[in-house]
């Protein structure tokens, strides 16, 4: 090929006409310009992609592959090397630590709290009134649940969900650079004070539960990093993501409206038809390889495009139609394998409390533009919207 599919301009709006003539071409392919402009294989069907997801000669060690390579990147430590780009054992340590955090158990005990802040945001909502859902629901909701999680404080918690968004800007990687530093430099001085000071705050404990689980100082900044950005960027997308698809598909939005206890079972499908994560985080073949019939040499990034595969026919039959009937538990929004999202409970649970709230309370609710001057995020990691204006 001798074009990268992924950049063009018509992608950010509707990957998916794209993803399907790729998918149906090859599943498995190699484009010219991937991370960091290394040549990259590129996988978009569903079987190959969950393979893929558990293959350990798929490495997520970024600074192994970077190592002795010419790179003009300057991330923080704290986000070039967390959990997301570590293989075990390192890895296994910081999950050890991080899935405490998104038991069953302790989101139940965050519901009434989510629930709050859901209604808080909503409070000044009036029908007959226009809000914007990404500004307004979207994003302040798991970046306060998430900031709560750890213990951030309210005044830090819009600056550092701005950071947050500049850090998935696939425009500008000066923009990328800066805000990992901003995030990294202030996480340094949080979690510096709170292991300085003894405490019982979520930062205290973080760090006790760090240092128990053999984690060093740099290593605590870079999971309490990946949690804040992980915890809240994707979520943000998945809640929009889901309210504009039903906005598109009314009669689907109808039964949510109709019966709301249908929502909870409504989320894997929403997470399928529109995934917040487009491509998976960075890997490389560490071997040769061979993966849906394609031979992988060793030494080459490979994205994962879950976004693609979760449109796969061969997965999941009429995928471009949005059926809250489907059994949608296949899914790869969330990853697969030892990876796999381990905040995803959480993420399902404030998705689910902010559908129930939006169509129980404004069930007239409406799109206030139309569909085609939506503005969608440009990055390659990420889908989702700039904005979604409704009419309540």
């Amino acid at each position: 090929m001798t074009e990268d599919p992924l950049r063009d301009p018509h992608f950010f709006a509707d990957p998916y006409p794209t993803y399907e003539r790729l998918r149906q071409d090859c599943p498995v392919r190699r484009i010219p310009a991937g991370s960091g402009g290394h040549p990259a294989y590129l996988i978009t069907g569903h079987p190959e992609a969950r393979e893929a997801f558990t293959d350990p000669r798929l490495s997520k060690d970024t600074a192994r592959f970077f190592d002795g390579r010419p790179s003009n990147r300057d991330l923080h430590p704290a986000i070039a090397r967390n959990m997301l780009a570590s293989d075990p054992p390192a890895h296994t340590r910081h999950r050890r630590v991080a899935t405490p955090l998104f038991t069953t158990g302790r989101v139940r005990e965050l519901r009434p709290f989510i629930t709050r802040v859901v209604d808080d945001l909503m409070a000044a909502w009036r029908p007959g009134s226009e809000v914007d859902l990404v500004a307004d629901l979207a994003v302040p909701l798991p970046v306060t649940v998430v900031c709560e999680l750890l213990g951030v404080p309210e005044s830090d918690r819009a600056t550092l969900a701005g950071w947050s968004r500049d850090l998935f800007d696939a425009t500008d990687t000066e923009r990328v650079d800066a805000a990992s530093h901003r995030i990294g430099d202030h996480l340094e001085h949080l979690v510096d004070t709170a292991r300085a000071s003894p405490g019982e705050g979520p930062l205290h404990s973080l760090a006790r539960d760090c240092d128990a689980g053999g984690l060093d100082r740099d290593e605590t900044v870079s999971l309490a990093a990946l949690l804040l950005i992980a915890g809240h960027e994707t979520t943000t997308h998945f809640i929009g993501n889901a309210v504009l698809a039903l906005l598109r598909h009314p009669e689907a939005f109808d039964r949510l409206r109709r019966d709301p206890d249908l929502v909870p079972g409504a989320l894997d499908e929403l997470l399928r038809f529109d995934s917040p994560v487009s491509v998976a985080t960075f890997r490389h073949s560490t071997q040769d390889l061979r993966v849906g019939g394609v031979d992988i040499p060793a030494g080459f990034p490979v994205l994962i495009a879950p976004g693609a595969a979760n449109r796969d026919p061969a997965a999941f039959p009429g995928p471009d139609r949005l059926d809250l009937d489907r059994d949608a538990g296949g899914h790869l929004s969330f990853g697969h394998g030892i990876h796999r999202c381990p905040g995803a409970p959480l993420a399902r649970a404030e998705a689910e409390i902010a559908l129930r709230a939006l169509v129980t309370r404004f069930p007239e609710v409406r799109a206030a533009v139309p569909p085609d001057s939506l503005t969608w995020r440009r990055t390659r990691l990420t889908r989702g919207l700039a904005a979604l204006p409704l009419a309540l």
